[in-house]
């Protein structure tokens, strides 16, 4: 593990403030996740989540050293070792503040060969005496809603109340159902904490999921209230597992002096963390962050924080209602984001920067291929709140790359030689014009013709040098660009239909020419037979 790589802050509170107010650090979001080698990724989240003093950070150090190792089998490491990185303690009081992410982003590549990139999020535990009910909640909800794996860390056993707070988000999962038809939610792992009953469940997986069973079915006898909340959890998450942990052993849970070190800790305990760590972080088994049917990349998480720190400013837990608007209008602006970006990438390797000018005419088909490209880019993720909805987006979309167009435009034009050249060409034009004029009407001695001339060929010398210091100083700009007018116009209305004529002309008499000399090629053989 590199000195470097530490746990970074993304999402803080204020606990001075009255309201404890949530503030995201989206400079440190951007340093993690736009990295050049990551931010076109797709990425898997782990977020654990859970009440205070239970061992979250504890757990995601595992998970680090599995990640560092790339999952060989020596990944656990010297016995010996210190437990390094997000900082954890033992003790009552809390240790984590806010979310923090681990700065390093893992590449881990899958069976498919595919690179993928895995992120780790460490949580403050919930119901501690500093905490409200509404940061519990909102740090549980931005937990879930932007992670692709809820490891919902829990104690001794799966209580009714764990599962209540996980109510507030059946209620969202049904309305995301009803709008798209797609699960929410993806995967919700449950860890059970110092398991207490292995005579009659198993540690492990299998223990696990028949406790989550047992816990999950719904029973006649149940309240209604209750038989609803199993019933949405089952059909928000498109998988819910269970893992049952023992103990870690006296030695961690007493002694402050504890770092981790392997060969203090229950061999029971490590023999079972060795199995849990493959089944969330082994290639084959990473879940890739999902929104609206298309794989999210890293850099377009940004995006999902920052909508959804906006609904959690109030001083309540907004309405699930008002969530899925959120992550409708995320949805969308991700969406408009990536298109725009393939637009202006694949303009910039067409006709951005040093590359050459570009004919008008190829430019403008070469656009509209590219703009059905981004537009297709933008349709392929399935939009929750429907077609109506994201046709807004839709529009504002074709807004900005028309904007961008026009851009690429004023630079594509600044590079052909003859148009950035246009206006002294054509001042010098009128001006050897009228001097030419001037010339002819004084040997006719129509002297008034030829002054008028000689006046003009002064206007048109004052036009050129305010024109020149207009263009190379950068003041006076607006005459600088009604000079470029006046001089395109009568360029289009004057002379090129002179010079089209010519060339077409020109081109007539080429032709001509090219026939005679095919024929004067051909025709010596049938001269000569005949003389014959």
């Amino acid at each position: 593990m590199s000195a470097l790589d530490r746990p970074v802050q993304i999402v803080k509170i204020d606990d001075e403030s009255e309201t404890h107010n949530f503030i995201l650090d989206e400079e440190a979001l951007n340093e993690i996740l736009n990295r050049d080698e990551i931010r076109d990724k797709p990425i898997c989240i782990i977020s654990v989540a859970g009440a205070f003093r239970k061992g979250k950070s504890f757990l995601l150090n595992f998970m680090l050293r599995y990640l560092e190792n790339q999952g060989s089998e020596e990944w656990m490491g010297p016995e010996e070792g210190h437990l390094d990185g997000f900082h954890w303690r033992g003790g009552m009081e809390r240790d984590t503040t806010g979310i923090l992410m681990w700065s390093k982003i893992f590449l881990v590549k899958t069976p498919t060969g595919r690179e993928v990139a895995v992120a780790l999020v460490d949580t403050q535990g919930s119901f501690d005496k500093n905490s409200t009910v509404r940061d519990c909640a909102t740090i549980f909800a931005l937990s879930l809603m932007t992670s692709s794996v809820l490891v919902y860390n829990l104690f001794n056993n799966i209580q009714e109340d764990d599962l209540q707070h996980l109510h507030y988000f059946t209620e969202y999962g049904r309305l995301a159902l009803e709008d798209s038809g797609q699960i929410p939610f993806q995967k919700l792992q449950f860890l059970v904490r110092d398991w207490q009953y292995p005579y009659e469940e198993p540690y492990g997986s299998s223990g696990g999921d028949n406790v989550l069973k047992k816990q999950l079915k719904v029973e006649e006898k149940q309240h209604p209230e209750l038989q609803a909340l199993r019933k949405g959890l089952s059909s928000c998450f498109s998988d819910m597992s269970n893992f049952l942990l023992p103990h870690p052993g006296r030695h961690v849970a007493t002694n402050p002096n504890f770092k981790g070190n392997l060969n203090q800790i229950d061999e029971e305990f490590i023999e079972h963390i060795k199995n849990l760590m493959p089944s969330l972080l082994s290639s084959r088994n990473l879940v890739v962050k999902a929104m609206g049917g298309k794989e999210v990349k890293a850099k377009e998480i940004v995006q999902y924080y920052k909508s959804y720190m906006e609904i959690f400013k109030g001083n309540t837990m907004p309405e699930p209602k008002s969530m899925l608007e959120v992550t409708i209008e995320a949805n969308n602006l991700v969406s408009l984001a990536s298109a725009k970006e393939l637009y202006m990438a694949s303009m910039e390797s067409l006709c951005g920067g040093e590359k050459p000018y570009l004919n008008e005419q190829v430019m403008d088909l070469e656009h509209n291929r590219i703009v059905e490209s981004a537009l297709a880019e933008f349709d392929i993720r399935k939009k929750l709140g429907g077609e109506e909805f994201s046709l807004k987006y839709r529009d504002q979309l074709m807004s900005e790359i028309d904007e961008s167009y026009n851009h690429y435009k004023a630079h594509n034009d600044s590079k052909n030689i003859f148009k950035a050249a246009n206006t002294p060409i054509t001042l010098f034009v009128m001006w050897s014009v009228l001097y030419i004029f001037s010339q002819v009407t004084s040997l006719l001695m129509l002297y008034p013709l030829a002054n008028l001339a000689n006046l003009l060929m002064w206007g048109l010398t004052f036009l050129g040098a305010t024109w020149a210091y207009a263009k190379y100083s950068g003041e006076f700009s607006q005459v600088g660009v009604q000079i470029e007018d006046l001089t395109g116009k009568v360029w289009d209305n004057c002379f090129q239909p002179i010079l089209n004529k010519a060339v077409e002309q020109g081109s007539e008499i080429a032709v001509r020419q090219a026939v005679t000399r095919l024929n004067s090629v051909s025709s010596p053989y049938p001269d000569s037979k005949k003389k014959r």
